[in-house]
């Protein structure tokens, strides 16, 4: 009896297992044609318009900045400039005021770095003020950068110190609060660096001439130069997508609408058009977007200099990285949900103008790209694996993200061999930004948090050279990424291969890629971080 129940409930559990089994399917055909199938492809009929749409912009784009590159128009041809001449009488009375703006919080590491550069400027001594707003909360580095304040005030540098009661309204309340003390009035210019930003000594004569002879000019931005971008494969990643961003993207807008969106730090803007377009706002945690999208609208032109940089830190961390890309996509999504109705009814500026700043620069860049580069690429693509019955153009699933990612990379020529890495990383990348992207759109939760990157300055050397004396070590999770990528690696050329020549492998590439996105999602970065 014993021997009989033991030889039985094997195939029993079978027996239900191909019931559960046949359920399943029944389910699944049932729903599959009904539902599913149009369901799919009604979701790649829209993902291919969204890759079309991606893809004018980024040619158009490209063909711009090929026309900018040949033709030679530089600033200096399409502005005028030439240095300030001194006046024997006026004596430096004749050179504007700048403020030169430090907004920091709890920046131990960095904040002796960004006060001694902005010290360094070199600018007429009376001048030039040097105003660090301190939001810090930390008593010990508070006291830490007020001394450093004073040291430098000791010899002879007019530095103001100022701190407040509160963080409300974050950076952009700290320089609004900034912007309100007496000796501000007499000030022509304010040049703003973040905590991790070091400009060279020649930065404000780089600039400030041009905001002199060409009073239409209310914002000059500088290019970032990253000094970590080889510390880790994650930094590497974070290069070549800004670097896009700053050797086309501004670069476009600055030739030929004269509008970019303000990066925040490393620019300068003259006071009366920050005054005229209303000030700081925190109504968002793109303060500095909402300021130059308000500015021209009121008129006033932008102009981006390529070829002047100032170094600064890309986050060296995951988890940094993914709260630093949740406020830059979800506050631009939030910042277009405000302004896009105050831009169409504006009429300072032209039709041309407002096309551009709507669809061009909100709509496709920070909405469209977001999104259908999670829904397409890492659900619908993926999930027709599942629903043969739905078939995915080769121009759409080839030869447009081909295109679009090559012109990409463009941007940064040396990495050019970490161009799989770089769309694997972006796929993963792609969850937290269109999440960010809806929660913008529809002022969800989290709509305005504001978590401060972190900065390591000095300590990226010592971690370096702790790095070198230590004996390379890998754990088990890095093997299994390591391991993970190559396989994504090998699937991309397998997969490029068999679409062009008729083959069926691509979509399991895709299946692939989708599992390591989703393993990848959820924090398990080992190769992408540093140990």
């Amino acid at each position: 009896m014993d021997r009989f129940s033991s030889t039985t409930i094997p195939f029993a559990l079978q027996g239900a297992k191909d019931d559960l089994t046949m359920q399943i399917s029944l389910i699944w055909s049932q729903i599959k044609a009904p539902l599913i199938v149009p369901l799919l492809r009604i979701s790649v009929f829209l993902c291919l318009i969204m890759s079309v749409m991606m893809f004018i912009e980024r040619v158009y784009m490209g063909v711009v900045i090929t026309l900018v590159k040949l033709f030679g128009r530089k600033p200096e041809k399409r502005y005028k400039w030439e240095p300030i001449k001194d006046d024997i009488e006026l004596g430096n009375s004749c050179y504007p005021m700048v403020l030169v703006q430090i907004p920091m919080y709890n920046e131990r590491e960095v904040y002796q770095l960004s006060i001694g550069a902005a010290c360094g400027l070199s600018w007429p001594s009376d001048r030039i003020i040097i105003q660090v707003l301190d939001d810090s909360t930390d008593p010990t580095i508070k006291e830490l950068v007020q001394l450093e304040c004073q040291r430098w005030a000791s010899k002879g540098v007019n530095i103001k110190y100022e701190v407040r009661d509160n963080r409300n309204g974050y950076k952009a309340g700290a320089l609004k609060e900034g912007m309100k003390h007496s000796y501000v009035k007499q000030c022509d210019h304010v040049a703003i660096f973040d905590a991790d930003f070091q400009p060279e000594p020649d930065f404000l004569w780089r600039t400030v001439p041009f905001m002199v002879h060409n009073p239409e000019i209310g914002l000059i931005q500088a290019r970032w130069k990253f000094v970590n971008s080889d510390e880790c494969m994650m930094t590497r990643m974070q290069e070549m997508s800004l670097d896009y961003h700053f050797t086309v993207e501004q670069e476009v807008g600055s030739s030929t609408y004269a509008f970019f969106g303000f990066n925040g730090t490393a620019g300068v803007w003259r006071i009366s058009a920050l005054n005229e377009a209303g000030g700081w706002k925190d109504r968002t945690t793109v303060e500095d977007m909402d300021l130059a999208v308000r500015a021209s609208l009121k008129g006033w032109k932008f102009l981006y200099l390529s070829n002047l940089k100032v170094k600064n830190e890309l986050p060296s961390t995951f988890k940094a990285y993914r709260y630093q890309q949740h406020r830059w996509s979800c506050g631009p999504a939030n910042l277009f949900r405000k302004m896009v109705l105050e831009i169409i009814r504006n009429k300072k500026v032209s039709l041309w103008k407002k096309i551009h700043v709507i669809y061009s620069f909100f709509f496709v860049r920070k909405v469209i790209a977001h999104i259908n580069t999670f829904v397409f690429y890492c659900i619908v693509l993926p999930a027709t694996v599942l629903v043969p019955e739905v078939a995915v153009p080769k121009w759409g699933a080839v030869y447009i993200p081909s295109v679009i990612t090559l012109l990409n990379a463009v941007g940064t020529p040396r990495s050019l061999h970490l161009l799989v890495f770089w769309i694997l990383f972006e796929n993963v990348m792609s969850l937290h930004r269109a999440k960010a992207t809806v929660i913008g759109l529809l002022e969800a939760s989290r709509v305005n948090e504001w978590i401060v990157t972190e900065k390591l300055g000095d300590a990226l050397k010592a971690k370096a050279g702790t790095k070198a004396l230590k004996k390379p070590r890998f754990r088990i999770e890095d093997r299994i990424h390591l391991l993970e990528l190559g396989v994504g690696m090998y699937l991309f050329f397998i997969g490029c291969y068999d679409v062009m020549f008729g083959k069926n492998h691509f979509f399991i590439f895709l299946f692939i890629q989708a599992i390591a996105f989703f393993i990848m999602a959820f924090g398990y970065v080992g190769t992408f971080v540093p140990n």
